[in-house]
């Protein structure tokens, strides 16, 4: 079994359908003894994993299903390069469209503020939303984020008589280019394992052997 738990969320991930199966039953009446209970809506069994997908295509099935963890959709893909199985996050769409509505009201508090505070407070806000977010095959969602926060901006802007004749080429040149660029900030999760725990993981790859 592989655990992942962040407070009194987690995901757990087992081999066999049957240990899962078994397991679910176990906790339930475990927490029900003390009172409590999963929560009926995020607890869901789902066939996810390097066979999920070719299993489900010889049942006549569609594509594995999906799930939401920390904030990203877990999705079940391929290494575009080698064909091997990796599991891709992207940035719940939802989180985005709340953070992006919670910009733009603060935007528009902010609509008569000096434009170098305005630059310097959506750097900050832009690098720290990146810095969770930037992982491997998530670059889509955070360039879309990107441009999302700037035409905001310019639109804030245009609002200003001032700038009212500023179209979005020119807006791009002065100001939009101050934003930091969308670059992936996180390694693959194996690298992050490799590098701290090195000798287990030679001992994965078989450059180690138990004799």
């Amino acid at each position: 079994m592989i655990a992942v738990r962040y407070a009194d969320d987690a995901v757990l991930g087992f081999q066999y359908r049957e240990e899962a199966e078994r397991f679910l039953v176990d906790l339930r009446e475990r927490l029900g003894k003390l009172g409590l209970e999963l929560h009926p809506e995020k607890t869901r069994l789902i066939e996810f994993g390097r066979y999920a997908a070719e299993r489900r295509a010889k049942r006549g099935e569609g594509k594995p299903e999906t799930f939401n963890f920390l904030g990203f959709t877990h999705i079940c893909g391929r290494n575009h390069e080698t064909g091997h199985f990796m599991v891709n996050r992207k940035t719940i769409g939802k989180r985005i469209a709340a953070k992006l509505k919670d910009l733009r009201q603060k935007l528009r508090k902010g609509l008569h503020a000096p434009t170098g505070n305005t630059v310097k407070w959506l750097k900050s806000v832009v690098r720290g939303y990146f810095q969770y977010h930037a992982v491997p095959r998530n670059e889509q969602r955070m360039k879309a984020f990107r441009h999302e926060v700037l035409r905001m901006w310019w639109w804030q802007l245009r609002r200003r008589s001032q700038r009212t004749r500023w179209g979005w080429n020119k807006f791009m040149e002065k100001l939009g280019n101050q934003l930091p660029e969308v670059e992936i900030l996180h390694p693959y999760p194996e690298v992050r394992f490799a590098l701290q725990h090195p000798l287990i993981w030679d001992f994965i790859r078989g450059k180690n052997r138990v004799r």
